[in-house]
This record gives C-alpha cells, sequence and structure tokens, in this order.
C-alpha cells in the first residue's frame, strides 16, 4: 500500500487543508493560483504543513511541467539538466521547479540558481524549514514571494485522517474508529499533517485482523507522542524567545509550558545559557542576587543531568517569572555600545590613567581624588570623557532596590 501521506495528497486548491491565513479565497496567493499567474516563491515553516503539496497544486493550475528536487543530494547540474530539455517537454507551459530545503545549497550554488530564475526558464518554488532571510542569499529572496506557513490546527488535521479513512475504506479496507482517537492523533501530531497520517497507517498496517480499530488506547500503544524535540531549528529557537518573553511578562504558567517543550529536546546547554542571560536582563537589579540564585542553581541543574534537573529548572524559571522586573541594565550597556559605533567618545580623563609608573606626572596624568579618603566614601569628580560630560547610561527603574538605591545616592550627592 502507498504511504497515506503520498496516497492522499491533494492535488487541488479546494482540498488542500490549512493555511488559510495565504489561501483563503480572496487572499493574494490564493488569486494569484486561481489566475494561474504563478510566480517565485519560497514557502517557509515547520514539517508537515503542506509545502510541497501546494507546490504541486500549483504547478497542476498552469499546466507546467512539475520537477521536485532535494538540496541535500542535489546539484546546479539537476538544475542545469532540467533547463536542458525544456525545448523537448510537449503540451506543456514551462517549468515549474521545487527545491526542498533550499537552504542546504551553499552560497555559489545559490548564487548559480540566479541565472535560471532571471531569465524565465524556471518557475521557482522553494521551501525550507528555517528563516528564509538567515539562510537564503539575500538576490534569491528580492526576486522571490515569501509565505509563511503555520502548523496544522487540530480540526484541520482530523478533516484530513477522515478523507484518509475514506479514501482506504472504498479501497476494501474495513476500520472503525472513533472521534477521540483521531483527536488524539491531531494532538500529538503538534501541527504536522505527515506525522499524522504516518501514525494513522501504523495503527493500520500493525493490525492483522480483518477489522482495524483505531482507538485511543491503541494510538497510545503506539508510543508515537514522545518525540524528542528538534534542538537545532527554527522551532526550538522560537520556543526559547518564547520563554524569556513569558518570563519577562511574569507568567509563570507559559514560562513551565515553554520549558518542558524545550526539555523535551535534551539540550540543556542552551536552556540555562537563556535562563542565565533572563537573570541579568530582565530581572537585573530589581532584584541582583536573582544571578547568584540562578547560577547556583544551574550548577545543581547541571550536576544531576537530566531528567532529574527538570525540577531544579522549573524553580528556577518560577522564580525568575515571579520576581519583579527591571531592564536597566541591558539598556544601559547598549546605548553605551551605540555610542562608541556613532559619536567621537574621547579619551579616557587624565586624573583616571594609570599613575603607577615613573614619569606620569610628566604626562599630566594625576589629580584622581580617592573617594574613601572622603565622607560617606563620596568625592565629587568628573569619570566620563570631556566629549561624553553629562551622559547617562544607567536610568533607575520603578523598584525596590533600585528606587533605595537611587534615594540613597541623591542623598549623599546632594550634602
Amino acid at each position: 500500500m502507498r504511504p497515506l501521506a503520498d496516497l492522499m495528497r491533494p492535488n487541488k486548491l479546494e482540498d488542500f487543508a490549512g493555511q488559510k491565513h495565504i489561501l483563503s479565497e480572496g487572499k493574494p496567493l490564493y488569486n494569484l493560483i486561481e489566475s494561474k499567474n504563478i510566480c517565485n516563491c519560497i514557502f517557509y515553516g515547520p514539517p508537515g504543513t503542506g509545502k510541497t503539496t501546494l507546490a504541486n497544486i500549483m504547478a497542476n493550475y498552469v499546466d507546467k511541467k512539475f520537477y521536485k528536487l532535494n538540496a541535500t543530494t542535489a546539484s546546479v547540474k539537476d538544475i542545469q539538466e532540467i533547463t536542458d530539455n525544456i525545448n523537448n517537454l510537449l503540451n506543456y507551459n514551462g517549468v515549474v521547479l521545487y527545491i526542498d530545503e533550499l537552504q542546504h545549497f551553499n552560497k555559489k550554488q545559490q548564487q548559480a540558481l540566479l541565472e535560471f530564475i532571471e531569465d524565465g526558464r524556471i518557475t521557482l518554488i522553494a521551501s525550507t524549514t528555517e528563516n528564509p532571510y538567515f539562510v537564503i542569499h539575500k538576490a534569491i529572496i528580492s526576486r522571490c514571494n515569501i509565505f509563511s506557513f503555520k502548523p496544522l490546527n487540530t480540526s484541520d488535521i482530523i478533516i484530513g485522517l477522515e478523507n484518509s479513512i475514506k479514501k482506504l475504506t472504498s479501497e476494501g479496507i474495513k476500520i472503525e474508529y472513533s472521534n477521540e482517537a483521531l483527536t488524539y492523533i491531531a494532538e500529538i501530531s503538534q501541527g504536522d499533517y505527515r506525522k499524522a497520517y504516518n501514525i494513522l497507517e501504523i495503527a493500520i498496517n500493525s493490525q492483522v485482523k480483518n477489522v482495524r480499530v483505531i482507538s485511543s488506547e491503541y494510538i497510545e500503544s503506539l508510543g508515537q507522542s514522545n518525540m524528542r524535540a528538534d534542538s537545532s531549528g527554527d522551532e526550538f529557537y522560537n520556543l526559547l524567545s518564547a520563554l524569556q518573553k513569558s518570563i519577562r511578562g511574569s507568567d509563570a504558567d507559559a514560562s513551565i509550558h515553554y520549558l518542558a517543550r524545550l526539555i523535551k529536546s535534551g539540550n540543556l546547554t542552551s536552556i540555562i545559557r537563556r535562563i542565565s542571560v533572563i537573570a541579568a536582563e530582565d530581572i537585573g537589579l530589581a532584584f541582583p542576587t536573582a544571578l547568584s540564585v540562578v547560577n547556583s542553581g544551574i550548577e545543581l541543574a547541571l550536576k544531576v543531568g537530566l531528567p532529574e534537573a527538570r525540577i531544579i529548572l522549573s524553580e528556577i524559571v518560577i522564580y525568575l517569572a515571579t520576581l519583579p522586573k527591571s531592564n536597566s541594565a541591558i539598556l544601559a550597556i547598549d546605548a553605551a555600545m551605540n555610542d562608541l559605533e556613532n559619536i567621537n567618545f574621547g579619551d579616557v580623563p587624565m586624573h583616571l590613567k594609570d599613575a603607577h609608573y615613573m614619569g606620569a606626572a610628566n604626562l599630566g596624568v594625576g589629580g584622581y581624588k580617592y573617594p574613601h579618603n572622603y565622607n560617606d566614601h563620596y568625592v565629587k569628580q568628573e569619570y566620563l570623557p570631556k566629549e561624553l560630560e553629562g551622559r547617562i547610561y544607567y536610568n533607575g527603574q520603578n523598584n525596590k532596590y533600585e528606587e533605595s538605591i537611587k534615594n540613597y545616592w541623591e542623598k549623599i550627592k546632594n550634602q
């Protein structure tokens, strides 16, 4: 039996499931396909969201010969062979070339691809699971329209599974199923249509009975829901971003949710690195001791390793999410770094330069006032270069610690 994902692949736009944000009636991509005016496209999104299927449908609508290459194994020579045969294609109005995982073409290969796009010999449809603005040559991006594919929702996947079962039933395979079982498959597929089809296929092919029974209990027994997340692709970094933004937003529940998804990847190093950054960037001086607390927790997490480290990481994440927040530290350093790039920041003042050598005074170095020799360990003197006098980088924010520090120094400096 052919794989379900291939057997049930739709060939008409109305049968395509999901991606309503770009394929609903009246949307630009829908109109382009309906008008048979296919343009060069880049499809960006996670696996199993219909990128290859839609490329096939688009080729059918414009009566063009459809070729598919995978950039992990293909070369520019393969593309050249396709274009060399264009004049021999009868009953076709040109070629649609679909290149899967285009990011695997190196820079030189991507540049060579431009020639075929620009002279109109091919209509390019490329797909990538990674952010195209990071991994695809700018010249190609400028000649293509980028469409973002989203994970399918549960209802879309269920419709696809029901259609699959109807198709198999029409071919003589007897199947009994519950709506709960299809919902369970859709849920554990995490928006991946192909994964859902594969789970259904395993459930059917692994039974030798005349009537294949698809139940939630049987799907669970297949062990397909406990899959490790990818720790290298865009989705992993999206999860790291979501974790930080949830902690920054003081939502402990969302923070724990994204932590759990990150732990599935097994990439402990990336998780603790991001947590360390969060402690300084988002908690910051609102609760400065968070850095030392987090550092101690991280040492423990590394010592015990996963899976037990999940408990320690959970405590750290809840701790950070529920603390007061301040981003004054990152704002200060970023403002100072920006000045280094954009203005004349001047020389270190003479009284702050190293004077621990013979002849320093002859060079004009000296005049530094030692604060510990003065009341309250403070004496007024200029520390910034002359060109930056009056520049303010650190602005204390409205939290208990920074307010207390601000009040303390206002009292000392205004005496």
